[in-house]
């Protein structure tokens, strides 16, 4: 079987028994979501990167070590390292940074989607201008629950897990962020009228 179309799990054993392949596969397969996640807590693309690479230290050194547990859920369990690197980081500098696009970088242009025709195109740049703009808005408890959702596709038992909260919590989390940001749409077509 071609080594790119192996599961994780497959590529992790492989790489274990010394196919070095294997591991750069199995990086290439999830760098984007994982640096995006990353990217999206910090804000910044030198801390992103000095936070992705050690990410994938950590992977590296729990896989020699044997201590990975074989759930087949390789990307969330990256992604729960990635997040609790950067909520390290925060703990560090003892700052909470706003979540949202930089002139350099957009989150909606490493997301994958069908070819649209230009008036398509227009119009979902638009639009996900406006939902940017709506999650910069929330508070970070809520905002941070709808970018591990929408952007990290995390279920909401990994998000409760990832972020210490119960799963009721995160629901409430996501809930509420719906709720405001239904409201800011509210307010802004009001004032248009």
């Amino acid at each position: 079987m071609n080594v790119k179309m192996q599961k994780d799990q497959d590529l992790i054993l492989q790489y274990l028994e010394g196919n070095e392949q294997a591991f750069e596969v199995l990086l290439t397969r999830h760098k984007s979501k994982i640096y995006t996640s990353i990217y999206l807590f910090v804000k910044d693309h030198e801390l992103a990167d000095d936070i992705f690479q050690d990410v994938f230290i950590k992977i590296i050194d729990t896989l020699r070590k044997g201590k990975y547990n074989h759930e087949g859920k390789f990307l969330q369990w990256a992604l729960r390292i990635s997040y609790n690197m950067c909520v390290d980081n925060f703990r560090r500098s003892k700052r909470r940074n706003k979540v949202s696009a930089s002139e350099t970088f957009d989150i909606f242009d490493v997301l994958e989607s069908p070819d649209d025709n230009m008036e398509d195109y227009i119009i979902k740049g638009q639009s996900h201008s406006r939902i940017k703009s709506l999650v910069d808005q929330l508070p970070p408890e809520q905002k941070e629950v709808v970018i591990l959702r929408h952007y990290a596709d995390m279920s909401f038992k990994e998000i409760a897990a990832l972020t210490s909260v119960s799963i009721n919590t995160a629901l409430g989390r996501m809930r509420y962020a719906l709720i405001n940001m239904r409201k800011m749409i509210g307010e802004k077509e009001a004032m248009y009228q």
